[in-house]
């Protein structure tokens, strides 16, 4: 078994090499990695907020010099107009209200609150530092943990795709149908190769753009992550395969997990848009593990690795029926 095993895998290897997948693979880390380095962080440097005061009677007797003041309301409307991200503080009645552009709900307390420390900086209420990350290596987490999960969701379920499809048109897989190997072999052999592929896409994505140092601790709770991932994208790759005919009928499949694996799932995460489903979204669960897992906070909830095993269980045997199918072959 072990044998028939090491044969197969040995070939899926052959294929995806002459296919070129391990080539477009690194061409797509040495893309992400150019894009993070020299044009992400450089343009989208964290900054502190910007704080504008309207205060025309002089109410606000200690004010840090970072706030800049202005002459009227119409001037604060406006520099929030362009400075979106900053806060108005309007104390014209003798009470600071704070303006601002409505964001994130966590985002936008925080935000409030910086503010509000810049009215009263003798007092001891002034903004800390939370955590060990710095802006840069906080944005350099977030992008990473984004675009490993778009790899994965997109390009891992499309490479295992373009592999079957063409194992079909060559007759490759009802070859299986008369050789004596266990029907199961020639399924764990394509998911391993891509398992591996992407553990090692995964590894790499990570070490390049956060760093070495700061990539060890964290890269057991990332692979972890993304193996569970990789399952459930390359087994869900198979079993359409398998059930459609060509790949054009699978692209319209594909347009349409992808919309609903990645989209609601970043918006949620990412925006102020909340969606009350979304806890059941299980993409949504995988993408947040994965995000904790950057940030050196992993899951640990038991009901989420049994979910997810189960899931990719249930995901397995689907296959199993499906390649039976395809095959011929009579339990």
């Amino acid at each position: 078994m072990w044998k028939h095993f090491c044969s197969l895998f040995k070939k899926d290897c052959q294929m995806m090499i002459s296919g070129k997948f391990f080539l477009l693979a690194l061409g797509s880390l040495l893309l992400y990695t150019l894009f993070i380095n020299f044009g992400y962080v450089k343009f989208m440097k964290a900054e502190l907020y910007h704080v504008y005061l309207y205060d025309p009677q002089g109410t606000q007797r200690q004010v840090s010099g970072m706030v800049f003041p202005v002459t009227s309301l119409e001037e604060l409307d406006k520099s929030l107009a362009t400075d979106t991200t900053g806060v108005g503080i309007d104390a014209s009645s003798g009470t600071p209200n704070i303006i601002l552009y409505y964001g994130s709900e966590k985002v936008d307390r925080h935000r409030a609150d910086y503010a509000r420390s810049l009215l009263h900086p003798d007092n001891g209420y002034t903004a800390k530092i939370v955590g060990t990350n710095t802006p840069e290596l906080k944005q350099r987490k977030e992008i990473s943990c984004e675009l490993l999960f778009i790899e994965i969701v997109a390009v891992g379920f499309l490479g295992i795709a373009s592999v079957l499809f063409k194992e079909k048109q060559m007759g490759v897989i009802r070859v299986h149908a008369v050789l004596p190997l266990k029907r199961s072999l020639f399924i764990l052999s394509k998911i391993a190769v891509f398992l591996l592929s992407d553990l090692l896409f995964a590894a790499l994505m990570t070490i390049c753009n956060v760093g070495f140092t700061d990539a060890i601790p964290i890269l057991p709770a990332i692979l972890v992550q993304t193996a569970i991932l990789s399952l459930i994208m390359a087994l869900a790759g198979f079993g359409c395969t398998m059930l459609l005919n060509d790949f054009k009928q699978f692209s319209l499949v594909y347009l349409v997990i992808a919309i609903f694996a990645a989209t609601p799932v970043f918006l949620a995460a990412n925006t102020s848009i909340k969606m009350k489903w979304i806890g059941w979204h299980p993409f949504y669960q995988i993408y947040m593990g994965l995000k904790n897992a950057y940030f050196g906070t992993p899951v640990t909830a038991p009901i989420y690795y049994i979910g997810s095993a189960c899931g990719i269980a249930a995901l397995f045997l689907m296959i199993q029926a499906a390649f039976h199918k395809e095959t011929g072959k009579e339990e």
